[in-house]
């Protein structure tokens, strides 16, 4: 029987999806470790090595997209291979950047568990994976990524504004659903908000080398 490749980094904000990840890769007999955000996972990436890493987009501090350009301008990190999870970022356009930043597969939120797992062996198991290819220059990430930030903001402020409008026209009886997916999106919308003043202020990117 072949040894069972590992560890796997798993770096999810919210703690039912990543300790949900982490058991059903346990049961699968995965070694696992953590992280809540990519701050963290840089951090706990100095003293671990992981065989793969699956990351969230949609973070606070570090989110999912800062991390990959971090990881693949890095030697030690550099040929690591990445899958993404997002339920935020599964347009072409998002999946498209995320492919040429070097993410090695992409997978939507709500998570098939069957088809994750399929992901996960086939990632690790597959020696002709090509290597990444170089890191994207500072100034393809910066517009790149700003591109992304900026329509997914306005999508996600047209989401509540829609959501606003039904609220106010909703039996009562209705409203526990429509409010909850309302409370949602508008951390979404301030969690991108921020993500983008962070961009175009230089504090995602300061540390990312000059072209």
């Amino acid at each position: 029987m072949n040894e069972i490749p590992g560890p796997i980094m798993i770096i999810e904000d919210l703690p039912s999806i990543r300790d949900l990840l982490e058991m059903t890769l346990r049961y699968k007999g995965y070694q696992v470790f953590s992280a809540a955000d990519g701050e963290e996972a840089l951090e706990k990436l100095k003293d671990q090595r992981p065989s793969l890493i699956i990351t969230d987009v949609l973070m606070p501090r570090m989110d999912g997209f800062s991390l990959v350009q971090r990881l693949r301008y890095l030697p030690a990190t550099r040929y690591i291979p990445i899958i993404v999870i997002s339920a935020t970022y599964i347009e072409p356009e998002d999946k498209d950047f995320a492919l040429k930043m070097g993410v090695t597969r992409f997978i939507e939120k709500p998570i098939d568990t069957e088809d994750f797992l399929l992901n996960i062996a086939e990632t690790l198991t597959d020696e002709n994976r090509p290597a990444p290819m170089e890191p994207l220059s500072k100034k393809e990430f910066i517009d790149g990524y700003r591109e992304r930030l900026e329509h997914k903001l306005r999508y996600k402020s047209a989401q509540i504004s829609r959501i606003e409008r039904l609220l106010r026209t909703l039996p009562e009886s209705q409203r526990q659903a429509f409010e909850s997916m309302l409370t949602e999106s508008l951390y979404d919308r301030d969690l991108i908000q921020q993500e983008l003043t962070d961009l175009l202020s230089g504090a995602l990117t300061g540390d990312l080398p000059v072209d």
